[in-house]
């Protein structure tokens, strides 16, 4: 891996002439970009790709929750350490840096959310929130504000130049593609942002930051939930939701009461493990009933999904949202970030709601987790959108 090789992977996203590498019919040295800078290796080159280029940029790092408890966590995003990694990225490669106290806008958009839907008996992802509501929203509009041309993240994710405009893609790394957790990426966001590491895998990565001389370079990736420094979340939940794990039944499919649970936060659709049931047979949590605080479990045939109802959804196809789920097109979808996309096709379902049939077996749906929406024209390369899963229909329901 070398330097022009970064560069190369750079330029491949947008490449038509007369424009430098990020879109711009100007000179990189008259592009400002602003870099959101969390203070591991990917956003660290990122910043150290750009300024090598010639383009000014400014290092923008988010203080999100309070540092006292982050620095307990090692490899958790945006702790204080973290941010003292960003700041020595950036004066190692000359570039200013600024820290933007954002703690009330996560305590409010993502932390009280998460609590929130884990309550309601749901499986949130704060990272997609956090992308949502915080960096793809609040920091863009400040990166506007700075007069930047656009806003770059170290998301593994590309940028491709369309015939209807920008499109979001898939990383051609499959291992590090983030596309699940960026789904509600809009149109007018996509016009702004850029990703100049979808064209690399991780290896790649790190090897131009040694190229580029960044300190961060053999930083460990962060892990879990920023939020978490213990790794249990039923901690953070039971502090922001006092009472949250309140007892109760666990209820077989067929309707017997199995025993009893310490709280609906303690479970996920799927889980196997630590229910505590001897019934001679394997036993998985079906659904959560949050208004009756019930754990309903069953076998394993039970947890099979054919409909999945959506909310909030975000599209990014090129016609109408309506008249793709009236025609029932085509698609590929992921409902969970760690499976691949399966075959499906964009319905409605009971009615007018918006729905996604599965046409494969896919097993563990839960409420509160993404279903993301890919082309299946462009071999999954290209996301269509996605929504938030509301509700599932299982196969014996459908």
């Amino acid at each position: 891996m070398s330097y022009g090789t970064g560069v190369q992977a750079l330029e491949s996203q947008i490449p038509p002439s007369g424009l430098n590498s990020l879109g711009f019919a100007k000179a990189p040295e008259d592009t400002r970009v602003v870099v959101a800078m969390s203070g591991g290796v990917d956003s660290s080159v990122t910043a150290a790709l750009l300024k090598r280029q010639g383009y000014e940029v400014i290092g923008i790092t988010l203080q999100l929750y309070d540092h006292g408890v982050a620095i307990e966590k090692k490899g958790a995003c945006c702790a204080g350490q973290d941010i003292l990694d960003a700041r020595r990225v950036s004066e190692a490669i000359g570039v200013p840096h600024y820290v933007l106290d954002y703690e009330r806008r996560f305590q409010e958009e993502v932390m009280e959310e998460f609590a929130s839907s884990y309550v309601a008996g749901e499986t949130p992802i704060p990272c997609i929130l956090c992308n949502e509501r915080v960096k793809f929203r609040d920091l863009l509009e400040t990166a506007k504000d700075l007069g930047a041309d656009c806003m770059a993240t170290g998301h593994y994710i590309r940028r491709v130049r369309g015939a209807h405009g920008p499109e979001l893609h898939r990383a051609v790394d499959p291992d590090r593609d983030q596309s699940y957790f960026l789904f509600t990426t809009t149109r007018d966001q996509l016009d702004f942002l850029r990703f100049p590491l979808g064209d690399l895998t991780k290896p790649e990565a790190r090897n131009l930051a040694e190229d580029l001389s960044v300190p961060t370079a053999q930083k460990p990736d962060s892990q879990d939930i920023c939020f978490v420094p213990t790794g249990r979340y039923t901690s953070v939940i039971e502090r922001l939701r006092p009472g949250a794990g309140e007892p109760g039944d666990v209820v077989h499919v067929d309707g017997r009461i199995l025993g009893q649970h310490e709280g609906i936060i303690h479970y996920t659709i799927g889980q196997r493990r630590g229910l505590g049931m001897a019934t001679g047979d394997p036993l998985f949590v079906i659904a959560l009933d949050a208004d009756k605080r019930h754990v309903i479990v069953g076998p394993r045939d039970a947890l099979l999904t054919k409909y999945v109802l959506l909310r909030e959804i975000n599209w990014l196809g090129d016609g109408p949202m309506a008249q793709a789920f009236a025609e029932n097109l085509p698609v590929l979808v992921k409902v969970r970030s760690t499976r691949p996309p399966i075959e499906a096709r964009l319905t409605q379902h009971d009615g007018d709601r918006l729905a996604v049939e599965l046409l494969g077996d896919e097993e563990g749906v839960a409420p509160g987790q993404a279903c993301v929406f890919y082309d299946p024209d462009s071999g999954g390369s290209r996301i269509l959108g996605g929504g938030w899963i509301e509700s599932t229909r299982a196969a014996w329901q459908a």
